[in-house]
């Protein structure tokens, strides 16, 4: 390049960049925000990674596997999410509101959306056991079905193989294993510990058969409804109606953790409950009692039967554990207005 051309270029230049800084003003940016804008880079990441994030629950920042809930602003939450926040805002005793806008949301306001659902069903994600990637709506299917990699046990695992392993391993394993050539003896105690198992499920069922042939049998379709106690820190409980039982009136109340300080701090929740007699009674009542989801309810409940013998002394029977699989269904109870379940009493007679 001439001299001449040098001194052109460099006269052109103050005058671009003033032309290109009156531009930018106009705009409202600055020019490092322009840069930033048009910089190649920030489109690097792949489809399905933007829309993830996009896509994602605003509580727990991962992407929904079941339901997902939004708020009247659109903000996302997972079906699990969702619930927690209404549970935290009812241990609480506050209205709930959306972790993103602070909008006001409930089980009536807030909306399912669908079409985030169907969405991100269709994106991938790994297999948790070979690492390939497959959509979310197929993946389950090859995770049971399908996977060569997938865990699985020895078919002798019933006479007391321990081996867990991948699927393409099962042959070779079990053409080597060592526990069908086992004496009788070394079995009998594995089938021992098999029938200890079976034996406490079917305790349960012999038991309500033979409380079926009591005499005295009612049941009660009740709502648990939200009180507050009376104290300076107030905590949650509930309480039924009173009811009917054998000429009695009675009610059931159930706390959470126990009446634990502040449940919201705690990642496992639980419901314990117990049944009182409200009425005087000359005679000791000794009363089985379950509880069960009942026509008007969906409470995930493993049924387990408990007894109490009541009294004028004692008309109220202990706070026994509501047998719900996980802390998400505890959630999901609280986060419902009232908790329906039918409860089944049996009097024995003397």
């Amino acid at each position: 390049m001439s001299e001449t051309e040098a001194a052109t270029s460099s006269s052109e230049s103050p005058n671009e960049n003033v032309e290109s800084s009156d531009k930018q003003k106009e705009n409202g940016e600055p020019c490092s925000k322009r840069r930033k804008i048009s910089s190649p880079s920030v489109k690097s990441d792949k489809l399905e990674q933007r829309l993830g994030g996009i896509l994602c629950c605003a509580v727990c920042l991962d992407l929904p596997k079941s339901a997902v809930y939004q708020c009247s602003n659109g903000h996302l939450m997972c079906a699990g999410c969702f619930t927690h926040v209404l549970a935290d805002a009812r241990l609480r005793d506050e209205t709930a509101t959306c972790p993103n806008c602070r909008v006001e949301i409930s089980k009536t306001s807030a909306t399912r959306n669908l079409a985030v659902e169907n969405a991100v069903l269709e994106l991938p994600s790994e297999c948790q056991y070979c690492g390939h990637e497959f959509p979310r709506n197929t993946l389950e299917k090859h995770e049971e079905t399908l996977c060569e990699e997938r865990i699985s046990g020895c078919k002798f695992s019933r006479i007391g193989c321990p081996w867990r392993g991948p699927v393409h391993e099962i042959s070779e394993h079990e053409g080597h294993c060592a526990h069908p050539h086992k004496s009788g003896a070394d079995v009998m105690e594995a089938l021992q510990v098999i029938d200890e198992h079976n034996a406490n499920e079917r305790k349960v069922y012999d038991c309500i058969f033979d409380l079926l042939g009591y005499e005295k049998i009612t049941f009660n379709d009740l709502q648990l409804k939200p009180y507050r106690t009376d104290e300076f820190v107030h905590r949650l409980f509930y309480e039924t109606s009173r009811f009917s039982a054998f000429n009695n009136q009675w009610v059931v109340k159930a706390r959470i953790n126990n009446m634990q300080k502040d449940p919201t701090q705690s990642s496992e929740r639980e419901m314990t409950y117990q049944l009182i007699l409200k009425t005087k009674t000359t005679v000791p009542l000794h009363v089985h009692y379950i509880i069960l989801k009942g026509p008007f309810g969906d409470m995930k409940i493993k049924p387990t039967i408990y007894e109490f013998e009541f009294n004028d002394q004692e008309n109220e029977g202990p706070y026994m554990p509501l047998a719900l699989p996980d802390t998400a269904e505890c959630n999901r109870l609280l986060a419902a207005k009232t908790i329906n379940f039918r409860l089944i009493m049996f009097l024995a007679s003397k």
